[in-house]
């Protein structure tokens, strides 16, 4: 399980992406992340693939002060923006493959809806394990197989047709850590222990079906392999295709389904 996609973006597709992906998707994630894996005031607990810090900012309300959290990242622009959002928590540049930290550093390791970007996600794994202390939990969220998004499996379908090759790859990677046998083998290969999996049905929330393009689009390197002619042809395919997910007042409510894995590190 291996990918080609880094996910290297500027400093204004990361401010979309604080935007209107944050509040739109992955803001109803982190805090089942952060149940899921059981993080409690004391913790020391480590973001990997941060972002701009959605799940640190959530561990780091749920620690209260009581604790400490590092959201760490790859990509520079991500965390300039994680930096002005909340400029009191800790944030790192780093790589999965070689986490800057000595082993059994942390309570808690997550990772939300990045392990599907890493070029070798069973070394990320082992890494994510490593400076995790004996007893500790690494937990992670990913998006479910395309096959099993009622409402991503038609706006895919039309961004992998008009957007060549390139387009098509970035999209398709986001599904590509859908099949919950090969993640717990995963884990289980990196040394984790009490492997569970909860496959859990959210809502990404958009004032319109434009809203949700804007962000798959702008939010992402997509953007930047597209030219505006194919950008509106996607947008006019994704409203006929989203169409049945629109609510009375013209919103739209689209099923995004995910996986929440946890595993134990070894004592």
């Amino acid at each position: 399980m291996t990918s080609t996609e880094t996910f290297q973006i500027p400093l204004e597709t990361a401010e979309v992406y604080e935007a209107r992906f944050v509040p739109g998707l992955f803001a109803e994630w982190a805090p089942l992340l952060t149940d899921a894996a059981g993080v409690r005031p004391g913790h020391a607990v480590l973001d990997v693939a941060c972002g701009t810090g959605v799940v640190t900012r959530a561990v780091a309300d749920r620690l209260g002060g009581d604790g400490t959290v590092v959201g760490l990242d790859l990509n520079e622009s991500m965390l300039t923006v994680a930096r002005r959002v909340r400029p009191d928590l800790a944030w790192q540049q780093g790589d999965v493959a070689h986490l800057p930290f000595p082993e059994r550093t942390f309570d808690v390791t997550l990772c939300q809806m990045s392990l599907m970007f890493f070029p070798d996600r069973g070394r990320a794994l082992a890494e994510m394990a490593r400076v995790t202390a004996p007893g500790g939990t690494v937990g992670i969220v990913v998006p479910a197989a395309i096959s099993d998004q009622p409402a991503y499996h038609g706006v895919v379908s039309v961004i992998a047709d008009e957007a060549g090759a390139e387009g098509a790859s970035l999209v398709q990677t986001y599904w590509s850590c859908g099949d919950l046998r090969e993640l717990q083998d995963l884990f289980e290969s990196a040394g984790l222990t009490s492997v569970t999996a909860r496959t859990h049905t959210g809502t990404a929330h958009f004032d319109t079906i434009d809203g949700l393009v804007i962000t798959e689009v702008e939010g992402s390197p997509l953007i930047d392999r597209i030219d505006d002619a194919t950008y509106r042809r996607i947008t006019e395919r994704s409203r006929e295709v989203l169409a049945r997910f629109v609510t009375g007042d013209g919103a739209l409510h689209a099923p995004l389904v995910g996986h929440i894995v946890t595993g134990i590190v070894p004592a």
